[in-house]
């Protein structure tokens, strides 16, 4: 069967049902196409006590907000469900479910998008399913011995799924470190390997964090105006929690927990784990971002005459954990969770408009190929682009590329 309309976006996560609701506002046909429900991810691919890192008042797409009354609270991944499938409903959203892509085709000055359910004719396609669907694994995964038990974290849901040993979790941004805590309070014997980090506190001079990176302007930073956008697009997730108590999540915290630290991981040798001794640099590298950060926000503060108003400076101690390990026996480590990101995979998509590494090649969502792009992407336009306080201020600026493409290749046909 053959369907025809002007854009075909590809996802109906946060970053899927604001570009819907942006054409929307433009007059553009469209259709929505999503290989589970609404916000699969956020209902299939989540553990059961995860928050958000951004504050309730940070959630907002193309014509909606929060409304709730905790504006200063974190919702569970259950919660954004019900957010994107209000927001899914008020919009009007065509979203056509259970629909999976097989190729997306250059067609005359169009596309064909092939699906298990028939072929869809259009003009213009944005890619919208995010980058957190397949977890990076590491090649050394082959080498762990048989019998440990390895799951990414897309696949953990609580302490109870775990089997017995000790855990071995690997990656210590958000993730990782939530993960590795949660494991520990439940009476797990947890190692947490630690590479590159990004360590923040949750609160600072009596605001949150993400208030202080909005308030300054760092959120905004545009991918055009950066001195390294590959970099800034690889920096690791926040080491952060969004937890009711408002609490850190540090390596100073997770040691204080019972958690054995170690660095990164980097290789097994027959029943030996084999870690990076560069561990304590980490450590310090990340004090340094650290604290250019709070300087920042101490001249801003003293700047715009707000210290008077403000908690006093209350900078985090410096990391100050033990020297880590760089070996250790994996003979009665039950599970390894590998917390270590996650790599594109477009399958369906022409390996001409992939880097090297699989990546999508875009300039600020625009993709190479006329008509088609990009959005839910780390820094595609802003810092804050995967954030659902950033995906909408995308959407709405590559809608308005998208129409103008559009407005352009009619009068083109004549």
């Amino acid at each position: 069967m053959l369907t025809a309309t002007t854009v075909t976006i590809i996802g109906a996560g946060q970053a899927g049902l604001a570009m819907s609701q942006s054409l929307t506002d433009h007059g553009v046909d469209h259709i929505v196409l999503e290989r589970g429900e609404v916000a699969n991810s956020w209902r299939t691919e989540r553990w059961d006590s995860l928050r958000l890192l951004t504050p309730n008042w940070m959630t907002r797409l193309p014509g909606h907000a929060y409304q709730g009354p905790d504006p200063d609270g974190f919702m569970q991944a259950a919660e954004v469900t019900e957010f994107l499938e209000g927001y899914a409903a008020m919009s009007a959203s065509p979203v056509q479910a259970n629909t999976t892509v097989e190729a997306v085709r250059s067609k005359g000055d169009g596309y064909e998008i092939l699906t298990n359910r028939g072929v869809i004719a259009c003009r213009a396609v944005v890619v919208a399913t995010g980058a957190c669907s397949t977890p990076k694994i590491p090649s050394l995964a082959g080498s762990v011995p048989a019998g440990i038990h390895q799951l990414a974290p897309i696949h953990y849901r609580n302490p109870d799924q775990i089997a017995g040993g000790r855990v071995l979790v690997v990656g210590a941004s958000a993730s990782g470190a939530q993960i590795a805590e949660e494991l520990q309070r439940c009476g797990r014997d947890v190692t947490l390997a630690v590479g590159d980090h990004v360590r923040l506190p949750r609160t600072y001079r009596g605001m949150d964090i993400h208030w202080w990176m909005d308030t300054i302007g760092l959120l905004n930073d545009r991918y055009d105006e950066v001195e390294d956008i590959v970099r800034a697009r690889r920096l690791p997730s926040l080491q952060l929690v969004g937890s009711p108590e408002r609490r850190d999540i540090d390596l100073n915290a997770l040691h204080a927990t019972g958690i054995h630290l170690v660095g990164r991981f980097a290789g097994v040798a027959d029943t030996t784990a084999q870690f990076s001794g560069s561990f304590a640099n980490q450590c310090a590298a990340a004090d340094l971002k650290l604290g250019r950060l709070l300087d920042s926000i101490d001249e801003f503060a003293s700047a715009n005459g707000l210290d008077s108003e403000l908690a006093p400076a209350d900078r985090p101690v410096r990391t100050t954990v033990p020297a880590a390990d760089t070996t250790m026996s994996l003979a009665d480590i039950g599970t390894i969770v590998w917390a270590t990101g996650f790599q594109p995979h477009y399958p369906w998509l022409d390996p001409e408009l992939l880097d090297r590494k699989g990546a999508i090649r875009h300039d600020g969502g625009v993709m190479s190929a006329p008509g088609m792009y990009v959005l839910g992407l780390p820094f595609t336009r802003s810092r804050k682009s995967s954030f659902l306080d950033g995906v909408g201020s995308d959407a709405i600026e590559l809608s308005a590329h998208l129409k103008a493409h559009l407005n352009a290749t009619a009068s083109a046909r004549g």
